[in-house]
């Protein structure tokens, strides 16, 4: 699949700039697709975030340099770390034990490889989903401003959530819900077509923007829909990664770089209906 050969191509530019600036627009570039799909993409097939895959490679290679008698604050500064002490934060969380304590001789270190993407055997659970097109729309919610790391949005969004929750605004937008879209939804703004600056929004299908919300328009599109229920959050992340891991690869088409939607149907945490909206297009040639 190109697909693979593209992200396997851009996993080859981070291990080349492993002691350089990675740049995130590069391997996402490599990978062909934005930033952001980029990133979640790399979740969801390597398990990992790319900042933590990049600082276990980084601690990886740091340890084999320190047992064979490079410095300490040579080595940090190497791979990218101005302060020893930041340095010797992230080595000890990677392999238990100092950088001072991994030049001994005996010491134990853990080493994480290079990446690979290759295709598994998958398929076993099937994937219901239906092809929906719809106009473009309007929400009324809340919007939290991002920054372009993943890593530092996959904590930001649900302290997010439990915010705008402990305030009752969500119960403010049900009244105003268009009855033709029930749900409350959570949308990413974070493709360069919509918008440059990255926004995640809480909020409701409506045309009414009471005091205190904000409107935003989410532009026509093909939507692939996925329909779940069960324990949150982990019932829409299973879900989530068999759509990007198991179905988008093999259905002909292709992430359409539009917003993205979630979509809560009840709000039971123990037993919750909810969708995923993901916009596609046809797999270009």
């Amino acid at each position: 699949m190109e697909w693979l050969d593209w992200f396997n191509d851009s996993i080859a530019y981070v291990e080349e700039q492993l002691t350089n600036e990675i740049v995130l627009e590069e391997a996402a570039r490599r990978a062909k697709c934005s930033t952001y799909h980029y990133q979640r993409m790399f979740s969801y097939i390597a398990g990992v975030t790319l900042g933590e895959y990049i600082r276990r490679r980084k601690m990886s290679l740091a340890g084999v340099d320190l047992q064979q008698g490079q410095k300490v604050i040579e080595v940090a500064a190497k791979y990218g770390y101005e302060s020893p002490t930041a340095f010797n934060r992230v080595f000890k969380t990677v392999h238990g034990i100092t950088p001072q304590e991994a030049k001994k001789d005996g010491a134990k270190l853990t080493s994480y490889p290079m990446l690979t993407f290759a295709i598994t055997v998958k398929g076993v659970h099937a994937v219901e989903y239906q092809l929906i097109e719809k106009e473009a729309f309007y929400v009324t919610g809340l919007g939290l401003a991002l920054g372009k790391d993943m890593e530092e949005n996959q904590q930001k969004i649900p302290e997010f959530w439990n915010e705008v929750a402990a305030a009752g605004r969500v119960q403010e937008l049900l009244p105003i819900m268009d009855g033709n879209s029930p749900g409350v939804l959570g949308i990413n703004l974070m493709t360069k077509e919509v918008q440059e600056k990255w926004e995640y929004v809480i909020g409701v299908a409506s045309k009414e923007v009471p005091i205190g919300f904000k409107q935003y328009k989410i532009p026509a599109a093909k939507w692939a829909v996925f329909s779940g229920e069960g324990p949150m959050p982990y019932s829409i992340q299973d879900l989530a990664k068999q759509v990007f891991t198991e179905w988008l690869p093999t259905s002909g088409f292709e992430y359409a770089e539009l917003p993205d939607m979630e979509v809560y149907l009840d709000n039971n945490p123990t037993d919750a209906k909810f969708q995923i909206w993901l916009p596609v297009r046809l797999k270009r040639a």
